[in-house]
């Protein structure tokens, strides 16, 4: 689990293709403290996982549904990443509850600014836009943000200078794209209020009358 609070930004050094997948070689420095093979590192809200790594950094496998689902596939060498660690155990929950799933993409279209703030236009399809509600929370390339209006063609966030300088939010321009995890929260409970309810269990034909006639 992740919190969106990216914690630096890495560098893609070198993409290896395959036929459907690919492996990522990821320049670090901050995530690398206390790296482990297996471990989970979120690359712009993407959970991957650590197959190997050096004092400069660490490499990740993506798989075919992987590169389908999110921005990873447009990613080239010399690209910047977003990068988070699971959250540890013991650590500030400073976002919101990210898993690392991206459910799909969403198009800038607009840039404005207003004062010291940014404001964002992302464009997304309907079975994103149906979680995004006004003052919740989205993950955009792996970080943790407030939507501030939401329609039913897009969404908008407003981010600090400190947010833009510290992430991959400098580099996005109209036209871009951009991985979306919606709130989870949201996800399960409309599961849980739209899933058809369990058959009822058959009447028991054991009666009073039936243990009467036999002792009980």
């Amino acid at each position: 689990m992740f919190t969106g609070i990216v914690e630096e930004m890495g560098t893609i050094q070198a993409i290896r293709r395959g036929r459907s997948s690919a492996v990522l070689e990821i320049q670090a420095e901050s995530v690398l403290s206390d790296v482990h093979i297996g471990d989970s590192i979120a690359v712009n809200g993407v959970c991957l996982t650590v197959t190997s790594f050096s004092a400069q950094g660490f490499t990740a496998d993506v798989m075919h549904e992987t590169l389908d689902r999110s921005s990873l596939s447009r990613l080239k060498g010399g690209s910047r990443v977003n990068l988070e660690r699971a959250m540890a155990a013991d650590g500030r929950f400073g976002g919101h509850i990210v898993a690392g799933h991206v459910d799909g993409v969403g198009t800038v279209t607009a840039l404005r600014r207003d004062d010291n703030a940014i404001w964002y236009t992302i464009q997304a399809g309907p079975e994103i836009l149906r979680y995004v509600v006004e003052k919740g929370s989205i993950t955009i390339d792996g970080i943790s943000l407030t939507v501030a209006a939401v329609d039913d063609k897009s969404f908008q966030i407003s981010a600090i200078p400190h947010t833009v300088a510290v992430t991959v939010l400098q580099d996005r321009k109209p036209g871009d794209i951009v991985n979306l995890e919606t709130d989870i929260i949201g996800k399960y409970v409309e599961k849980l209020l739209t899933a058809p309810r369990a058959a009822e269990k058959p009447q028991s034909n054991l009666t009073r009358e039936f243990l009467t006639r036999y002792g009980f």
